[in-house]
């Protein structure tokens, strides 16, 4: 079996790509996998890094207004397809499966021109642009959250196996040690996705001095782009964290963004979170959410409302409340699904299966 991966652009749908990916090669040691993408996300990085090969075409963000880039765009997208169709034909591939993103739109149409099978994932509460379209030539649709595209079956977002065999209360004192954090006490982690969050770092430098002296910790991970704060006790910045499994097992709070993939990792483990969605998009990330909120995992704030007293008060209500952050976790538990990337591999599987039956 070759299955080609429509992929790129973006973090949040590119590692659920290739979770799915390791998953299958692990199932299925014979399973020979690709990638197609862009050429100017991060998919040069990551996918390569993972061992994969990846076919870049030109494929671009859809412009919001008229320029030269406008102009060129049909032009590069129909270069795209073809590169994309050309390499489905050379390795005979038995499926495309795709979840978002400007990136896979060239993938998803020579899977339409080839005829070969399409699977696609959408992960956030609004669909992209590429998924609405890419839904409109296959039946194979799953989604995260209800009635966000015609047909789609309900489906968990895959995540990696050190998140989603992550065991909480085993791994809390080994993870706390890693970042020098106090192994009694609250924890708070603060992140903004991979390239951090400025609106939220500039909040929480507000709150941090208030946090410490009632003796919460806190681990916050600035964005590599962004500058580096000095640390002091109790008080951990750094630029990225790489084991995110380990960042969770250590806190007892987070603040965060509202990215799909944060919500089902969080929910999968069970940690309560303070959701800042994001302002920028089509509301998505506010809607990632809000299930979680509704559930009682967490609360939701938006970003203008965010500021330095808000979030000390906040943040310190909820930590000095055990009760309380007992109970928001396992609401948030509630929602989890550990189980996603199986039963990805699994309809995956069976889409090959019903293809090759009906030669």
């Amino acid at each position: 079996m070759h299955v080609v991966f429509a992929a790129g652009g973006t973090a949040g749908h590119l590692e659920p790509a290739l979770t799915t990916a390791d998953l299958l090669v692990q199932r299925d040691p014979t399973t020979a996998v690709s990638f197609v993408g862009g050429s100017r996300g991060l998919e040069g990085e990551l996918v390569t890094a993972r061992g994969y090969p990846l076919v870049a075409t030109t494929a671009q963000p859809f412009p919001r207004r008229l320029s030269a880039s406008a102009v060129a765009f049909p032009f590069l997208t129909i270069e795209g397809v073809w590169k994309a169709a050309a390499h489905l034909r050379e390795v005979s591939a038995d499926v495309v499966v795709g979840f978002g993103g400007y990136a896979a739109v060239p993938g998803y149409a020579a899977a339409w021109l080839t005829r070969t099978p399409l699977v696609i994932h959408e992960a956030n509460s609004r669909a992209g642009f590429a998924n609405v379209l890419g839904a409109k030539w296959t039946k194979n649709v799953a989604s995260v959250h209800p009635g966000v595209l015609a047909h789609a079956r309900p489906m968990g977002l895959p995540l990696r196996p050190s998140v989603a065999q992550l065991n909480v209360a085993e791994q809390r004192s080994v993870a706390r040690g890693m970042w020098d954090l106090p192994e009694q006490g609250p924890v708070v982690l603060i992140f903004g996705g991979s390239q951090g969050a400025r609106h939220l770092n500039e909040v929480i430098a507000g709150s941090i001095q208030a946090l410490t002296d009632a003796r919460v910790s806190v681990l916050h991970a600035v964005g590599r782009n962004n500058l580096l704060p000095d640390p002091h006790p109790n008080y951990r910045p750094v630029a990225y964290i790489d084991q995110m499994d380990r960042a969770y097992a250590a806190a007892d709070l987070v603040v965060c963004r509202s990215g799909a993939m944060t919500c089902a990792e969080l929910t999968a483990v069970g940690v309560p979170a303070i959701y800042v969605p994001l302002p920028i998009g089509n509301g998505e990330q506010a809607g990632n959410s809000r299930p979680i909120v509704d559930a009682g995992g967490g609360l939701q704030v938006a970003d203008e409302a965010v500021t330095s007293e808000w979030l000390t008060t906040t943040a310190l209500t909820l930590v000095q409340d055990e009760g309380r952050l007992r109970t928001m976790a396992s609401a948030a538990r509630s929602l989890g699904d550990r189980d996603a990337g199986e039963a990805m591999v699994r309809w995956i599987g069976d889409v090959v299966e019903q293809r090759r039956k009906g030669r």
